[in-house]
């Protein structure tokens, strides 16, 4: 029996590079850093002061009403407001006979972090009665779904994946898989965050995770170089329409790329820090060629995880190793986050929109910052600035606490 094929029919990134696709993209190219003083609140006296910010969003800009963009978390506006690019990018409309059959699946790791700590300061100071009835609807973090079926009448799954740092990526599987076993047609999928918080901030750094490289942000996040001391916290969102082959036929729709297999693997290992011989890691690699049905010789291009912590960027260049073997050297190899920072369960959103660009577009972003390699990371890291080289395959990983891992492989669309 032939498997059905899911392409990818639509893209919207809200990210440190730009409020929408093309500047985060063309910002990427360019080299240019979304890292910044953190301006979200006043971060004096913090370990770390800088982070990767959504400039200048306003929820207006976006179609969000503000009497009710005031009844959302941050993360909860950047949901609505991706997923009205993402459909007006995918020129789909929705009507009553196909509302039940496009999902919303995305992927969050923290939900509304900003407000539990508005509203737990609310409590102290001014008491329980005080709490406003909208502080649980504006956290919980499968609101970002629900408020998009909400604005645009979607009612087919609607699921949020919570799995840390891999949150995007099993969304997006997530949603593969839906749309293979007929479940939908089509579905809004990526991941949204934003933890730049004082809680946020406060926390990562208890965990010794983040770079106190302040007096240079744009130089703080630092992938498989020898000189990284932690990530730098970002946020934004980061989706992609997809649907089946079928759907987009019968609509006339342009496909940007095909997803071809995903995987997934736990490391059973530790709660925060990854398997040191990388073996979750290279497990969920395979697992996922082994769905797309295709060796390891396929892959032109990693989008790899990278974080520019020391241990998360030697465990994954190992595992890329055991998976490739001596064409592991040869293989470019971009890391996203030496620009967005660290978008935690978005992560694998944005870098999957930048996969996908990389595929259509026929340009590999680089790495920025990559001055002095660690020559324990000795791979092809695109440390020179982006390659017009046109990819077939390209491999995206998101690795997450408590040895969660995920990767989705994307292919150049061919008839």
């Amino acid at each position: 029996m032939t498997r059905k094929r899911v392409v990818v029919t639509g893209l919207s990134a809200l990210s440190p590079l730009g409020g929408n696709l093309s500047d985060s993209w063309n910002n990427l190219l360019a080299g240019k850093s979304g890292i910044a003083p953190i301006t979200l609140f006043d971060a004096t006296g913090y370990a770390a002061t800088i982070a990767g910010e959504v400039k200048d969003f306003s929820p207006e800009n976006y179609g969000i009403p503000m009497k009710q963009a005031r009844r959302m978390d941050r993360f909860v506006q950047f949901s609505v407001a991706a997923a009205q690019m993402l459909l007006a990018d995918a020129g789909y409309e929705v009507t009553e006979e196909n509302a039940t059959r496009v999902g919303v699946l995305l992927g969050i790791g923290l939900g509304g972090l900003r407000t539990i700590e508005e509203f737990h300061t609310r409590l102290l100071e001014a008491g329980p009665n005080k709490i406003s009835p909208f502080m649980i609807p504006m956290l919980i973090s499968n609101m970002a779904p629900g408020q998009i079926s909400i604005f645009r009448g979607l009612k087919g799954p609607n699921v949020v994946m919570t799995s840390a740092c891999a949150s995007a990526l099993h969304a997006i599987g997530y949603a593969y898989s839906e749309i293979l076993l007929g479940r939908c047609d089509a579905a809004c999928t990526g991941g949204v965050e934003s933890t730049v918080s004082p809680m946020g901030i406060s926390g990562f750094t208890a965990l010794k995770a983040l770079s106190t490289r302040n007096d240079e942000p744009e130089k703080a996040s630092r992938p498989f170089e020898r000189d990284r001391s932690g990530f730098v916290m970002g946020e934004g969102a980061g989706m992609l329409f997809v649907e089946s082959l079928e759907s987009a036929k019968a609509r006339g729709a342009r496909i940007y790329a095909e997803i071809a297999g995903f995987g997934s693997s736990a490391d059973a290992f530790h709660i925060t820090a990854p398997e040191e011989n990388g073996d979750g890691m290279a497990r969920a690699m395979l697992n996922t060629l082994n769905d797309a049905g295709v060796g390891p010789e396929v892959v032109d291009h990693i989008n790899a995880h990278g974080t520019s912590t020391q241990l998360n960027d030697l465990t994954e260049s190992k595992a890329i190793k055991t998976v490739f073997g001596k064409r592991a050297y040869d293989i470019p190899i971009t890391a996203n986050k030496s620009q967005t920072g660290h978008l935690l369960g978005a992560a694998g959103g944005i870098e999957s929109v930048f996969s996908v660009m990389t595929l259509d577009q026929g340009v590999i972003p680089g790495t920025i910052n990559y001055d002095n390699p660690d020559p324990a990371c000795d791979l092809n890291y695109m440390g020179d600035g982006p390659k017009k080289i046109r990819p077939n395959y390209v491999l995206c990983n998101s690795f997450g606490f408590g040895g969660t891992n995920g990767c989705i492989l994307y292919k150049r669309f061919e008839e």
